[in-house]
């Protein structure tokens, strides 16, 4: 078969009755009625307007109708997902940016995004679905009102599928197209990586309006012909019902979703034994060393670290399923796209030399939009740069040191935050750490470290610190421990590093 280029294409892959989505408390659906919905969905989109290339915002909390709502759009328009915890201000930010053409809510949802559309003059189309109709089926409420779309019709390989926002923390956000071809080409890299096959099972804790969740757990499992169960996001008190529920072979999730599960698997070891997980995947976040191992450990099965931005519509790298080496403490070997090293004059750099990794190929976005300057930048000889700064080994696996913006200089001392969290992750009491810049009056920037003890542990910053003095060199060793019930996070789930010190009353 050859390699689909464009979701409706994509979607083909599947056996007639077999399951596509999954959700708690709802029928299976099929990749027949995947299809069906499809159909209907993109019909009724050009009916009220909306065709190739217009954007449409969707709003929906995670679960199969955001699930299918995605690639049910994306076949006939582009998708454009919100974080549904978004306030109005933001709203009206995103949607004017992205030029939505309307805007997709839950009927009876009262969420700000209602009124932020209302004031742009843009367009909601409200959905419901019955609790009693397969998992991800929705219909619109209202009838059409629009003039029928002259562009309509199923995707192309050139269209845009995707658009999704960078994160902005030091800078205003850039658009990040991602054409059909795009994503086609990363869900299967991401199979193929995986040896997705139609028997495999993916429980989805991930939000869905980000790449990971999209790409990793929806997107590679329908390319395979497999299933995706549908979770209502991620909730620590529900994690192992789901999983008891799903009987998946794997599940994909950041580092701090594994710490979360691993804090409660003792409560859960009889749900833990019946388990039939392939393997585990971790991804959007460095993952402690420490942390693989205990996950490996309670599942028995192997967990692979991957390596992944929005502008590679997700996976740049990952560590190989066994029996290939998994190397802990590296992203794995190039996933999909050619992965490279290069200094600063645009260089490819020799293994063990540090740099900055590049990557090219099918699954990276054609560039920004609308700013020339950020992909004059971004782009050298055509290849993207990703902002983060490693190396490879001999072997081709990667290791990634740390972000290039997040690097803290420390009187000319450059100082990587990974390998701070890495060493004070080795102390007995500590279950989480994030270690970050704060402004110092002479140096500059000094090194400061957010940590959560585990449960029942006791340790005071001045013991931390005096464990990584056995560890670090002295000008690496945090200056400043603040111990927290819990370190803020971004909508992902992902440990943030930049502003942290702001965050926490530690700036100037």
């Amino acid at each position: 078969m050859t390699r689909p280029t464009h979701i409706p294409e994509l979607l083909r892959t599947g056996t007639g009755n077999a399951v596509a989505f999954s959700a708690p408390g709802r029928p299976d659906l099929t990749y027949d009625g995947l299809r069906t919905h499809v159909e209907a969905t993109v019909a009724a989109l050009n009916a009220r307007g909306i065709g190739r290339n217009d954007r449409v915002a969707i709003v929906l909390p995670n679960g199969s109708e955001m699930a299918s709502a995605f690639v049910a759009i994306a076949a006939g328009a582009t998708t454009a997902p919100l974080n549904p915890a978004y306030r109005r201000p933001e709203f009206e930010f995103y949607l004017q940016d992205l030029g939505a053409k309307a805007v997709v809510l839950a009927e009876g949802d009262d969420s700000p995004a209602r009124a932020a559309a209302a004031a742009l003059g843009v367009p909601v189309m409200d959905i419901a679905s019955d609790p009693d109709s397969p998992a991800g089926t929705f219909s619109f409420v209202a009838e059409p009102g629009a003039a029928a779309a002259a562009h309509g019709g199923m995707a192309a390989p050139d269209d845009v599928a995707l658009v999704l926002h960078t994160s902005g923390t030091t800078s205003r956000p850039k658009i990040v197209p991602l054409l059909h071809r795009n994503v086609c080409a990363t869900a299967a890299n991401i199979r193929r990586t995986l040896r997705l096959e139609p028997e495999d099972r993916c429980l989805n804790v991930m939000p869905l309006f980000h790449i990971h969740g999209l790409m990793a757990c929806v997107l590679s499992t329908l390319h395979a012909g497999a299933s995706v169960y549908c979770a209502p996001g991620f909730n620590a008190l529900k994690v192992f019902g789901w999983l008891a529920d799903a009987d998946p072979t794997w599940y994909s999730a950041v580092p701090t979703m594994h710490q979360t599960i691993l804090a409660r698997a003792g409560r859960n070891a009889e749900i833990v034994e019946r388990l039939r997980l392939r393997f585990i995947r971790s991804s959007s976040a460095a993952l402690p060393s420490r942390v693989m191992a205990e996950v490996e450990e309670l599942f028995g099965a192997p967990l692979v670290e991957a390596y992944a931005m929005t502008e590679a519509a997700h996976q740049m790298t990952c560590n190989p399923l066994p029996p290939a080496p998994r190397k802990p403490g590296t992203v794995g070997i190039a996933a999909g796209p050619e992965v490279s090293v290069m200094d600063a004059e645009g260089n490819h750099l020799a293994p063990d030399e540090e740099g900055e990794i590049v990557i090219r190929g099918p699954n990276v976005t054609p560039g920004y939009e609308n700013n020339e300057a950020a992909n004059r930048e971004a782009f050298t000889h055509g290849w993207f740069r990703t902002g983060d700064q490693g190396f490879r080994d001999n072997d081709g696996y990667f290791t990634i040191t740390g972000r290039l913006k997040e690097i803290i200089n420390r009187g000319g001392e450059k100082i990587s935050p990974r390998e701070v969290d890495e060493a004070l992750m080795d102390h007995p009491a500590v279950q989480q750490v994030v270690t970050f810049a704060m402004p110092h009056p002479k140096l500059g920037e000094e090194v400061a470290a957010a940590v959560v003890l585990r449960e029942g542990a006791e340790a005071a910053p001045g013991d931390i610190r005096a464990f990584a003095s056995g560890r670090l060199a002295g000008f690496k060793v945090p200056r400043k421990v603040v111990i927290l019930d819990e370190i803020p996070k971004g909508p992902t789930g992902k440990l943030r590093r930049i502003g942290l010190a702001d965050q926490l009353g530690l700036g100037d």
